[in-house]
């Protein structure tokens, strides 16, 4: 009994969060204000946050006295066990039953490869769009469509980020040469990105809508300039709000755009802990926010919400638990992505996966290490996605960690190489970068204070090292001895980073592969951690930082710089 008013209580409370006026009675659709629902970043997170079949009750409760539309900013068929082991086609199923109007792809949307992802728009109830995502200079999808509703028409122009090339498979979109077919218009100026958004949007303009939302997968994050969700407002016209993906942030902002009109810029997060939402009012107004589930029981569970989205959720995913679930190892200890004690102050985790090492991150570069054979391993931070906590490890969490289904892959590569390699780990420090390597059977230093030599391609991947410039990585140790430039070793990491340049890692180029695709990324990590560590992990992984096989040296200076400068943030005034 307590339950079920916990439920009605709670229910209540969701309903007036949702922000729904009690009318007298049903006003017509040409008197209603628009509410534009969007996802973006979901990752698989099916049933995480407000879930599908929460989502799904909003969108059917708020259409009782608004008109609504419902869309996604990309990055939905990847991230957790249910899109690898389906290659996203149960995500799409959902996202039929949801009644999305229109969608992006993402970056993720092409980590099962270019013609997986073309099926499965084939597949889906709903059109995706870009204005930039091309093959040889043509684009695949439209740039832009029109939806009308009660009297409204609503232009969409959808826009990916250029760093796809980059964070998801480079070698997917190539031919068998090596060309590159596939674009995002990636060029460093930003001016082909900019001019594309302003010609999908004045062609909108001209079939006379009454307003431009911008579908964008850009993000805040500077490893991304000049293709950043702000790069792009300031440099377009007739924009009226942008809804945006990629970097998982929550920032509702109102910015100029080129001719100093006001855009506002909504971003909603990840795993659908938030929904985001657009409003425009019958005289104009435009504003955003979020529908936040912060508990840590999701919705549909807690409200026992049962309703077609949480049907077709429990069809896609009931025969994966029973072996998700399967105990495989324990942990005496929290293998982190998060930093422990640290949290932003919004409250959410504060991700250091990608910046610093941890113990998790050297768990999975000891695996590889040991499975290999290899001198050295390497695994990039932005492969390692979910967070091992102390207790059973079952199958699913160990998935969670490596979603992406790469493979284990040892080539020979020249000390010179490496070096090259661990530069180009370290360039964006303190920032993140997806591509910071976690690393086995070595150690490093590196001072962030000083400016990076890496010099990057028009593709935004590693060209060279300016040899002019002095060098961030120094006393490089490869098992205890001092790394020699001119000798041979053997590294071990998958072929994500070793044989298609992912996260620009061109320096491994026509290195000989002595191990290919072996097994997959996770399946590595079981083996290493069943098999070598007899199914527990604890014993050199206590420190939640790891073992002190990355140093960073004048990090405080750095951290001081990046955020005065970088971020513009006074840091007496921040404390």
């Amino acid at each position: 009994m307590k339950k079920q008013v916990l439920a009605l209580i709670l229910l209540a409370v969701m309903l007036t969060a949702l922000c729904v006026p009690a009318y007298a009675e049903e006003a017509p659709a040409e008197e209603r204000d628009l509410v534009i629902l969007f996802t973006s970043d979901v990752h698989c997170g099916i049933d995480q946050g407000w879930g599908y079949a929460g989502l799904y009750a909003a969108k059917e409760n708020l259409a009782k006295d608004y008109n609504v539309l419902l869309v996604d900013d990309g990055d939905a068929i990847q991230g957790e066990p249910i899109g690898t082991m389906t290659t996203g086609e149960a995500i799409i199923d959902i996202m039929n039953v949801m009644g999305y109007d229109v969608a992006i792809p993402g970056n993720h949307e092409f980590d099962y490869g270019v013609d997986r992802f073309l099926e499965l728009t084939e597949r889906a109830n709903f059109p995706y769009i870009s204005c930039n995502f091309n093959k040889e200079g043509e684009l695949i999808f439209k740039p832009w469509l029109i939806k009308e509703i009660g009297g409204m028409k609503i232009g969409f122009v959808g826009v990916t980020t250029p760093d796809t090339l980059r964070s998801s498979t480079p070698r997917y979109f190539q031919d068998e040469n090596g060309n590159y077919i596939y674009g995002f218009l990636q060029d460093k100026t930003g001016e082909a990105l900019y001019n594309a958004v302003q010609k999908a949007v004045d062609e909108v303009r001209a079939e006379g809508v009454d307003y431009v939302v911008v579908i964008g997968h850009l993000g805040d994050e500077l490893e991304c300039s000049p293709w950043m969700y702000s790069d792009v407002i300031s440099h377009v016209s007739g924009i009226d709000a942008l809804l945006d993906g990629h970097s998982h942030d929550t920032e509702q902002v109102v910015m100029k755009d080129k001719d100093g009109k006001d855009v506002v810029r909504s971003a909603c997060g990840t795993k659908l802990a938030n929904i985001g939402v657009l409003h425009i009012t019958r005289d104009g107004k435009i504003s955003s926010e979020l529908y936040n589930w912060h508990t840590s029981v999701a919705a549909p569970k807690l409200l026992g919400l049962n309703n077609t989205a949480g049907d077709a959720v429990t069809a896609a995913s009931g025969e994966l638990n029973e072996k998700l679930a399967e105990v495989v190892a324990t942990a005496t200890v929290d293998l982190v992505i998060n930093d422990p004690t640290v949290t932003k102050v919004d409250g959410n985790p504060l991700r250091i996966i990608r910046q610093t090492e941890t113990n998790l991150g050297d768990l999975c570069a000891d695996a590889y290490l040991d499975q290999s054979g290899a001198d050295i391993a390497f695994v990039n931070g932005g492969g390692i996605r979910s967070t091992i906590k102390k207790g059973d490890i079952t199958l699913n969490d160990i998935l969670k960690v490596h979603p992406y289904g790469n493979s284990l892959t040892v080539i020979e590569v020249t000390g010179q190489q490496v070096l090259d390699a661990l530069e180009w780990s370290v360039h964006a420090e303190p920032g993140e970068f997806g591509g910071f390597n976690h690393v086995a059977g070595m150690t490093f230093e590196y001072d962030p204070t000083i400016e990076s030599p890496c010099v990057q391609d028009e593709n935004a991947m590693f060209d060279h090292v300016d040899e002019s410039m002095q060098r961030r990585v120094r006393n490089v140790l490869v098992g205890g001895e001092p790394l020699d430039p001119a000798k041979t070793y053997t590294l071990a990491s998958h072929d994500y980073q070793l044989l298609n340049d992912g996260d620009g890692y061109t320096m491994y180029a026509g290195a000989n592969v002595l191990q290919n695709a072996v097994k997959l990324d996770n399946q590595v990590l079981i083996d290493y951690i069943t098999g070598t560590l007899g199914g527990s992990v604890g014993a050199g992984y206590e420190d939640p930082y790891g073992q002190g096989r990355i140093a960073a040296v004048n990090v405080q200076e750095a951290l001081i710089s990046y955020i005065t400068d970088t971020l513009g943030i006074d840091t007496v005034a921040a404390g």
